[in-house]
């Protein structure tokens, strides 16, 4: 019953990595893999983990920073450098609308991921029934990636 349990807490930390701002399912799939849990249902449960905080991020997140600037002012040049940052991602995403969040969310490297399109998105003041498709699409795109690179490079050179 151990070996049952086991396996379901880590299925359970797989769908928790994959909500990790920063971290995202980029780092769940290949913990998934370091576990020897099936790919299929890794895959599944990283993309949905790695969705679930987009709406309320591009739902909440003014409110939110709005709410620290005013309560905690010493956390204001946190907000204004990661809004500069944010804002600098967020040129190209305007310029290609859809598919630059696509693009931004899909190509697996750092500072990319479905937190930065969610943040990119609220910057740009786009609709959540227009950004999320976008950054859906694009998480999909890159667990595909992450996979192929993940169980099939390293599978292929370690088996």
């Amino acid at each position: 019953m151990s070996f049952f349990t086991t396996r379901i807490a880590k299925y359970i930390l797989t769908f928790l990595i994959s909500m990790v701002p920063v971290v995202e399912l980029r780092g769940a799939l290949p913990y998934a893999y370091t576990c020897h849990l099936n790919m299929w249902f890794s895959i599944v449960l990283s993309v949905v983990g790695n969705l679930l905080p987009v709406p309320f991020i591009i739902i909440y997140m003014r409110r939110v920073f709005c709410y620290i600037r005013k309560h905690l002012p010493k956390l204001d040049g946190l907000l204004a450098r990661l809004e500069k940052r944010i804002e600098k991602k967020s040129k190209t995403v305007m310029k290609y609308a859809f598919f630059g969040l696509f693009l931004l969310v899909a190509i697996p490297l750092p500072g990319t991921g479905a937190w930065t399109g969610a943040m990119v998105a609220t910057v740009l003041d786009m609709r959540l029934k227009k950004a999320f498709p976008a950054i859906a699409l694009g998480v999909v795109v890159a667990a595909v990636a992450v996979s192929f690179a993940t169980w099939g490079v390293f599978g292929y050179f370690i088996n």
